[in-house]
């Protein structure tokens, strides 16, 4: 395969990644409101994942040699201890998909996330954090991520936010600028223990332990859920989310952090105005808006990703 042909399968899986993040941000949303509990639904959801995980590393032989790849590197210290702190943000993600989306909307979720993705990548590729290394912030790169924020702009230009508590803007905007951190850091683990399944395994190690302290001193304060909701598809965002984990930790070593931050916005943004049409949440913006700043945040892409060429005169 062709190195631009490589780029745009590795796009390609970074829009699967955001479709997959905005519908899991729905599910766990939609747990959070029926059991009234965001930090429960949370623990739930990345617990299931880390079953999940469990499971397969133990049938899978890749899994089995990259766990013992993971202790040996933890033992002669050539995985450093903040490899395995990945896991911390995507609780604080799911954490806060299951405080604000059965309110605001995955759209609106995705504004906050967005900007503070876009941001994350644009830095983290700059100082070379993530597996590819220092990736130049050209101008082409930074036109990209402008269009990508412009594209949540336009998405705050609807009446939409009216009422709405400013921290369910700000807490998505934190967990998109920890994402990208994270995409780089399991990108990162992924080379050193030769196995995205580990990656991801370690991520869900983390997530789960944070979670289910954070759930359980949550209950200790206001009580245990009432309902118990007996919906199959509402406990689906584990699995959901050790799919897109996964392929993050596979596909930032051909894209870098911030391209896999703007195809995930076109995934996200795309995401959202289905399902906010369908399933709209109570301050989701119009399906015009959500649709035009999802147009607006593709054409940042398409200016970041594809590699122009200049003409020769003559």
């Amino acid at each position: 395969m062709s190195e631009r042909g490589a780029i745009g399968v590795a796009v390609g899986g970074a829009v699967l990644i955001g479709a997959l993040t905005a519908l899991q941000a729905r599910i766990n949303g939609s747990l959070g409101a029926e059991l009234g509990d965001g930090f429960v639904a949370a623990a739930v959801s990345f617990g299931s994942g880390l079953v999940i995980l469990i499971v397969l590393s133990l049938l899978l032989p890749e899994g089995r040699r990259g766990f013992g790849r993971l202790v040996d590197g933890i033992r002669s210290r050539t995985v450093p201890p903040w490899m395995l702190l990945g896991g911390l943000v995507g609780a604080f993600t799911v954490a806060s998909q299951g405080l604000t989306v059965a309110t605001i909307g995955v759209a609106l979720f995705t504004v906050g996330f967005v900007a503070g993705q876009t941001s994350g990548g644009l830095v983290l590729d700059r100082v070379g954090y993530g597996p590819a290394g220092v990736v130049p912030v050209t101008v082409r790169r930074l036109v990209g991520a402008a269009l990508a924020i412009a594209g949540v702009v336009v998405c705050l230009s609807g009446d939409a936010l009216g009422g709405v508590p400013p921290w369910m803007l700000v807490v998505p905007a934190v967990a998109g600028a920890g994402v990208a951190w994270q995409q780089g850091t399991n990108g990162r683990l992924r080379v050193r223990v030769e196995s995205p399944l580990t990656a991801t395994l370690v991520n869900f190690i983390g997530g789960t332990i944070v979670l289910l302290i954070a759930a359980t001193v949550h209950v200790a304060a206001v009580g245990a859920p009432r309902v118990v909701p007996s919906e199959p598809w509402l406990y689906a965002g584990g699995a959901v989310g050790v799919i897109y984990i996964f392929l993050s930790s596979v596909v930032v070593r051909r894209t870098g952090v911030l391209l896999l931050g703007l195809g995930s916005v076109v995934g996200l943004l795309c995401t959202s105005v289905v399902l906010d049409a369908f399933w709209p949440a109570p301050a989701a913006p119009s399906t015009p808006v959500a649709v035009l700043a999802a147009t607006v945040a593709i054409a940042g892409v398409v200016v970041a990703a594809v590699p122009w060429r200049r003409r020769r005169l003559g």
